[in-house]
């Protein structure tokens, strides 16, 4: 019995040595083997084989590509506004060994570079740029980290910006500026708007002016060749202009009998003395 029990045991002793020598490395995957606590080898996709109690597999590794969600922050621009930045690394693990040995943490340590990159992009920026220049700040990004992550053996395949917004108090002043711009244009607009209505009112005054003052012309030409005819109808006596006066004096006196304000209107008996009286004759 004592000999079956040692044989058993010898057995399931076997059963466990090959089976922890005997390594199924899933596809997209990688494992680091250590051999007496130092770096001995990678494990590629598929059956692997180890010095069973020699080797050991402390890190595995996915070779897929990995998405990093970088987390929000304040960002100060050039003309000291503030802005609140966050974005999205996606990246693909080329050298495990040097990922797991290179840094502590890759994660952390692409987190990291990243807002640091970004805060210092973003700060040589003025706000207007930072707000509209997303694809200016994506390439500058991945410039600058992308040569630190490859000493971890680490590829940036992309950096995106997800949100780059204005902070609160920013946002606010921003509206408030907007709404006295807003009411700037409206006051310039209107004031426009009376000047010209002024200018057009005064060229119409002008205009009829000129007008009337064209009538009064063509009157007095009129009046003129009127007295001419009557002249040279009754001849050089003084009947012509008593006559063109008289008619003037009745047309006047028929236009104040109309008026709202005229009470009593008297007529002079003798017109042709008022008419000389007029002529101071």
């Amino acid at each position: 019995m004592e000999g079956l029990s040692v044989v058993l045991a010898l057995v399931v002793l076997v059963i466990i040595t090959v089976g922890m020598g005997v390594r199924i490395v899933p596809q997209g995957s990688k494992h680091i083997v250590q051999r007496l606590g130092k770096y001995h080898s990678t494990l590629n996709p598929g059956m692997n084989v180890i010095i069973p109690y020699v080797d050991q597999v402390p890190y595995k590794v996915t070779t897929k590509d990995i998405v990093l969600d970088i987390p929000s922050q304040e960002v100060i621009t050039q003309d000291n506004a503030t802005i609140i930045a966050n974005a999205v690394a996606y990246i693909n693990i080329v050298s495990p060994e040097k990922a797991v040995y290179g840094v502590e943490d890759y994660e952390i340590a692409i987190q990291n570079l990243v807002q640091t990159a970004l805060r210092s992009i973003v700060g040589e920026m003025s706000l207007d740029s930072a707000l509209s220049s997303r694809d200016l700040i994506k390439a500058k990004l991945k410039e600058a980290i992308s040569d630190d992550i490859a000493d971890w053996g680490i590829n940036l395949k992309t950096v995106e910006i997800q949100d780059i917004n204005p902070s609160t108090t920013m946002q606010k002043a921003m509206e408030e500026q907007a709404a006295a711009e807003r009411q700037r244009r409206a006051t310039v607009t209107r004031a426009e708007g009376e000047k010209q209505a002024a200018i057009l009112e005064a060229d119409g005054r002008l205009e009829a002016s000129k007008r009337d003052a064209k009538a009064q012309v063509v009157l007095a030409d009129a009046s003129r060749e009127a007295i001419e005819r009557v002249t040279q109808a009754i001849g050089d006596q003084e009947m012509p202009v008593m006559y063109l006066l008289g008619e003037r004096y009745i047309n006047a006196l028929e236009e104040l009998s109309t008026s709202a304000n005229a009470k009593n209107i008297l007529l002079p008996a003798d017109l042709p003395n008022a008419v000389k009286g007029l002529l101071n004759r």
